[in-house]
């Protein structure tokens, strides 16, 4: 039997608000309700465990948002980027906005690979002075430790302005450096050296571990942060991803 010929679309959508604390496995599960809803013509796989044909980019740790998040979804007859934009709109919730629909040629590399640059934009509690970056970071993975050299995935300077933080990660085909897993790195350094600073003076300070807070209005009745407490990430985006 031939088989069946089909189109791939690029979609392009955001993750923000509470969705932001959706796991890459909910996001997905939640795009292929709203290509349902859409009643998009989605291809489905053969074999013993049919399912739709879709591709998603690079995930993105739960309580980090994107503004450009990339699925593929292959059809199985071609519908106009416009229609299909509107359908996929319909069928959407706000936080979880589809922006974008185009086709792309059947053997283009996957959104995960075709882009491996990731830039992120993180707002902190206060605005320091400086943010040291560490040189490792260690990371557990499958129950084993796993040391991860910063400057491999640190693509250019973090640039930090005021209390917003932006940084460039490279994915590479043997790993990726999260980017929670190294901003965490950064404050614990930067937390370590105010408490000596403040230990020195006489005084303690306790530890606070990181923690996200999203930067929306079911957070605004949070109070500002009081001078002298542990910086924190208030909110964390991914706001590009490009080609190298």
């Amino acid at each position: 039997m031939a088989e069946q010929q089909t189109f791939r679309m690029r979609i392009t959508f955001a993750k923000q608000g509470r969705l932001a604390l959706l796991s890459h496995l909910e996001i997905a599960r939640a795009l292929e309700r709203a290509v349902r809803r859409a009643q998009l013509p989605f291809a489905v796989s053969q074999g013993f465990s049919p399912h739709m044909k879709i591709a998603f980019g690079a995930a993105l740790p739960v309580g980090v948002g994107g503004t450009h998040e990339m699925v593929d979804l292959q059809l199985t007859r071609y519908v106009r980027p416009d229609e299909a934009l509107i359908a996929l709109q319909k069928a959407s919730v706000p936080d979880l906005m589809v922006k974008d629909c185009v086709y792309i040629e059947p053997k283009a590399p996957a959104a995960s690979a075709a882009f491996p640059l990731s830039t992120y934009r993180a707002l902190l509690s206060a605005a320091p002075a400086q943010l040291p970056v560490p040189a490792q970071v260690h990371v557990i993975r499958k129950k084993k430790e796993k040391v991860l050299e910063v400057a491999e995935f640190l693509v250019g300077d973090m640039v930090l302005e005021g209390s917003a933080l932006t940084f460039t990660l490279e994915q590479k085909p043997t790993g990726s450096l999260r980017p929670d897993k190294l901003l965490a790195a950064c404050l614990a350094q930067a937390n370590a050296h105010e408490d000596a600073n403040i230990e020195s003076a006489g005084a303690g300070a306790e530890e606070v571990p990181l923690s996200f807070l999203l930067d929306n209005a079911w957070t605004q009745s949070i109070e500002p942060p009081v001078e002298g407490e542990p910086l924190r990430v208030l909110s964390m985006t991914r706001i590009d991803q490009r080609a190298k």
